[in-house]
């Protein structure tokens, strides 16, 4: 299984000949080679985690695969272009999409502050290896995190509840995720924090940056 980091939130996972594609949303570049995608999983629904000219090039190149999202990504999608269907997925729910495992926990997204609403957020866990928790510090229960993609940078985010959330966590190896928000500077001092509380639990840290590949 390998993993491709492509701008802010967007993940690409294949196996087996097939993709998987999370969260390509407006900072990330639009998605062009989506052919043998099996399943899109969007974990909210704010813009930068999903666009529907995102969604209509992924489904175009692949018309078979299937999109997941939590009860407020339905609702967004359906009311931004009525002919992308999404399939609904709640914490605990496991589903198989092709060659891809996923199970999906957490439930609300950070709070980013009183006077804006908290929306519907699931993490996933990706064929029991990656976990990418979305827009949330959700903990999947009973499960050894081989590969953890860390919120580096956003505004419901301090780099103390970063540095916290992977000291609990304890993977084995972590990389940043949804950090276009920062400068150069800001995402080099996040991952230095995000390094050290890697290395706590005995873990390697990698600072992938858009176009980098990781064999999981």
């Amino acid at each position: 299984m390998r993993l491709t980091k492509f701008e802010h939130a967007a993940l690409l996972i294949e196996q087996s000949g097939k993709k998987l594609f999370i969260d390509p949303g407006m900072f990330t570049t639009a998605i062009t080679d989506a052919v043998n995608t099996a399943a899109v999983v969007i974990t909210h629904e704010h813009p930068d985690h999903w666009t529907p000219e995102q969604l209509r090039r992924i489904l175009e190149a692949s018309p078979t695969a299937v999109v997941y999202g939590p009860e407020g990504v339905v609702n967004a999608v359906r009311e931004a272009d009525a002919s992308i269907a999404v399939t609904r997925v709640d914490p605990g729910d496991a589903v198989e999409a092709g060659p891809f495992s996923l199970r999906f926990s957490g439930g609300r997204h950070a709070v980013i502050h009183s006077s804006i609403p908290v929306v519907d957020n699931v993490g996933v866990l990706v064929n029991d290896v990656l976990y990418y928790p979305g827009d949330s510090w959700a903990v999947p229960e009973g499960v050894e995190v081989d590969v953890l993609a860390v919120p580096a940078g956003a505004p419901w985010l301090k780099i103390a509840e970063a540095i916290d959330y992977v000291l609990e966590v304890k993977p084995k190896r972590s990389f940043p995720t949804h950090e276009m928000v920062l400068s150069t500077a800001g995402k080099n001092m996040a991952g230095d924090r995000i390094r050290w509380a890697t290395e706590q639990g005995g873990g390697e840290f990698f600072p992938l940056q858009p176009g980098d590949a990781l064999d999981l």
